[in-house]
């Protein structure tokens, strides 16, 4: 990583500490628990450890790409600057096997990114961030898929909890919805490989990147909230701390020469358990067309609340001293 890039995101890091001002902590807004998503990102900041996430798909064939099982182990940390401003840093190791050729591991590329909350309603349990996340080429492994070039992807998130409904719809109340839109934009427009053919004889292979929006939602049903703020069903642990939730997560190329405006992605339904210190999440990867795949696949997670875990180390902040725990003690 050159300096001229640490130089930017220190300098935006600055930037936007500078304007925090007082928001909740990581997955609260009123009396409304937002769990980490698995697919998707969602609108907090927050001192977390995921570790690992573990994906496991069968990706269809691509051109002189063939069909190839791939499974990736990845993690991310996040911490928070602020209470509404923080970073985190994600790694992935991917493990690629083809159904003609050799397999291959490698790393991809380092992740960093930035998100500042910008407003928040508890009443209505609400709430909107934006991020910037920066894709650092060149510290991954090519033959995994990792590219040379840098690719920096603003995006918008939300949150919004359904509890400041009207009684006659209390058993809607439970339900929340989370989302983000991102613009993904390459520095670089094109890029060179060297291939080497079967022969012995090497090439030049050219290829385009294109311009991506990324985006995607989740619909969640959270029981712990319908046990204690709407009617106490008699739900035994752990059923009284499971969220259903079904992942929407999505790309679309906008300037592609060959499919340009086509939607790839997955619906992913599936369960997480929460406690004070952990979460639990399991989830199913269904290709929601042809063009994204036929055959369904698995993700897996497991993360960690380390502002609750140890809140004197880890929600410590350079401009606000302890944040404290998220959920109260």
């Amino acid at each position: 990583m050159c300096s001229k890039h640490i130089a930017l995101v220190v300098s935006l890091a600055a930037a936007l500490a500078s304007t925090a001002g007082t928001a909740g902590a990581h997955g609260m807004a009123g009396k409304r628990f937002f769990p980490a998503t698995l697919a998707t990102d969602d609108p907090f900041v927050a001192d977390e450890l995921s570790l690992p996430t573990v994906q496991h798909i069968k990706r269809p064939a691509d051109g002189d790409h063939p069909a190839t099982r791939e499974t990736e182990v990845s993690g991310e940390f996040s911490k928070r600057l602020s209470p509404n401003f923080g970073f985190s840093l994600g790694g992935t190791w991917r493990a690629l096997d083809p159904d003609d050729g050799k397999s291959v591991t490698g790393f991809d590329n380092l992740e960093v990114a930035l998100k500042y909350v910008f407003f928040k309603s508890e009443p209505h349990e609400a709430l909107g961030s934006l991020g910037l996340s920066w894709d650092v080429g060149g510290t991954g492994s090519h033959r995994v898929g990792a590219e040379n070039h840098d690719t920096v992807t603003p995006a918008l998130f939300f949150g919004k909890g359904f509890g400041d409904l009207p009684e006659a719809l209390d058993a809607v109340k439970p339900v929340a919805l989370t989302g983000t839109f991102g613009v993904a934009l390459p520095t670089r427009r094109l890029s060179h490989h060297l291939v080497t053919e079967d022969d012995g004889t090497i090439s030049l292979e050219r290829e385009v990147n294109p311009v991506t929006a990324k985006w995607g939602f989740s619909v969640q049903y959270n029981l712990q909230y319908l046990q204690s703020y709407v009617k106490d069903v008699g739900l035994p642990a752990p059923l009284n701390r499971m969220i259903p939730i079904v992942e929407v997560a999505m790309q679309t190329p906008l300037d592609a020469p060959t499919g340009n405006g086509r939607v790839t992605g997955t619906i992913n339904p599936g369960i997480i358990w929460f406690g004070r210190y952990l979460q639990l999440g399991l989830e199913a990867v269904i290709p929601m067309n042809e063009r994204s795949g036929k055959n369904v696949g698995v993700i897996g997670q497991l993360h960690f609340y380390l502002d609750d875990i140890a809140p004197k180390i880890f929600s410590w902040t350079p401009f606000h001293g302890v944040l404290g725990p998220t959920q109260p003690r």
